[in-house]
């Protein structure tokens, strides 16, 4: 019995001694999960660490890289619209005439409806714009410039029209008398800083629209503060003109603020540069009645396309180096 009872003994501590240490692995597992779940996780900074996590001989290359078919986009070419697609019912002897230096002009009073209709569906409309100002008269102006030495784009019509300094240059002959029409023409600084600015230089980046303020001094109305927008469409672009102040003559108000409106819309076409404008202005019927308003107007259209002309003409005359322009967001 008491070898018995020793034997028993014996194999309870040997039991006890296989037990204990399974138990302390499951708590020194419990442990660790816990230490995992609270632990940061750690990046890999050191390169020599990452030698150590990731052997270049076991990294399978073909598992992460493929071979795609090259990706080809094909832009479709712009292609100009013709001058008679956006004016298709021209008479034989308007055609003749739009071709002329000094183009088509037709002026008429608010009663009336102009003279050349563009196609509707060709997006060109001054017409509907410039009545929104419920001028009292107007004048419509229409002219194809012939293709010259090169192709012009948007981007030469638009460095054309930048130089605002050089619509001053141009006089006109009326009989046997020159006139100069405007005696100065400037950039100013802003609609509040009215302070004289240079045109800015040649570029070659095309905004989607532009904002300026100018200052005319007029040969019959005295200063005409402008304010200039710019616009880009699908296939032209626009310039507009507006006064952002009174016209004064002397004491008396001959214009109010926002009552002039000139729209002068340019578009590439295939035979040329296509010119079509639209002046309209409100003054009181004293001050008309006293002017010949209608000539008083086409000569100021006529100096304005004359200035337009030439600044395309000096575009030919720039060697491009780049066949393409940006567009501004």
């Amino acid at each position: 019995m008491k070898v018995t009872g020793k034997l028993i003994g014996l194999c309870l501590v040997f039991t006890l001694l296989l037990i204990a240490p399974l138990f302390a692995d499951d708590e020194d597992k419990g442990d660790d999960e816990e230490n995992a779940v609270a632990e940061e996780p750690r990046f890999i900074t050191d390169e020599s660490a990452l030698g150590e996590e990731f052997d270049d001989e076991d990294f399978d290359d073909e598992a992460f890289f493929f071979n795609a078919p090259t990706l080809v986009l094909e832009v479709p070419e712009f292609e100009p619209r013709s001058f008679y697609d956006v004016f298709p019912n021209l008479s034989m002897r308007q055609k003749a005439m739009v071709m002329g230096s000094m183009g088509l002009r037709n002026a008429f009073e608010k009663n009336d409806t102009p003279t050349f209709s563009p196609n509707p569906d060709s997006g060109v409309d001054l017409y509907s714009k410039v009545m929104t100002k419920k001028p009292s008269h107007l004048i419509e102006a229409l002219v194809l410039v012939p293709r010259g030495k090169r192709e012009l784009d948007l981007i030469d019509i638009y460095n054309g029209l930048r130089r605002i300094k050089n619509i001053q240059d141009f006089k006109l002959t009326a009989g046997d008398k020159e006139y100069k029409i405007f005696q100065d023409t400037t950039r100013l600084e802003s609609a509040q800083k009215r302070k004289p600015i240079a045109d800015p230089p040649h570029t070659d980046t095309l905004p989607l629209s532009e904002t300026m303020y100018l200052r005319f001094v007029d040969l019959s109305m005295g200063d005409l503060y402008l304010k200039g927008e710019v616009t880009v469409s699908l296939y032209g672009l626009t310039y507009t003109l507006t006064n952002f102040r009174d016209v004064t003559y002397s004491i008396f108000t001959v214009m109010r603020a926002e009552r002039y409106l000139t729209i002068i819309y340019l578009e590439p076409v295939k035979e040329g540069i296509l010119i079509y404008s639209m002046s309209g202005l409100n003054i009181p019927s004293f001050v008309s009645s006293r002017i010949n308003l209608p000539r008083s107007m086409s000569y100021r259209i006529i100096v304005l396309i004359n200035w337009i002309t030439d600044g395309l003409r000096k575009e030919e005359n720039n060697v491009k180096t780049q066949h393409f322009y940006q567009i501004m967001k």
